[in-house]
C-alpha cells in the first residue's frame, strides 16, 4: 500500500488488536473505519483511576 499523501510505502502495525497503517516517509497514521473509536475505548479503559485501597478493621491498609 502507498501513502495517499507522499506515495511512500505504508506499514501495518497491530496495537492491542487494532490495525494501524503508518507511512514510512511522512510518518502519517491512517485508520480504517471504527479504529479510532476502538483506540479511544481502549485508552479510556486504561486511564481509569485506580480503586481506593481497602482498609482493615483499624483503618489500616489491608494487605
Amino acid at each position: 500500500m502507498q501513502c495517499p499523501k507522499c506515495r511512500a510505502p505504508m506499514h501495518t502495525y497491530n496495537r492491542n488488536g487494532v490495525q494501524i497503517e503508518q507511512c514510512s516517509g511522512c510518518r502519517g497514521i491512517f485508520l480504517d473505519y471504527g479504529e479510532l473509536e476502538s483506540l479511544t475505548r481502549l485508552e479510556s479503559q486504561w486511564s481509569q483511576p485506580a480503586p481506593p485501597p481497602r482498609l482493615g478493621p483499624l483503618g489500616l491498609q489491608a494487605g
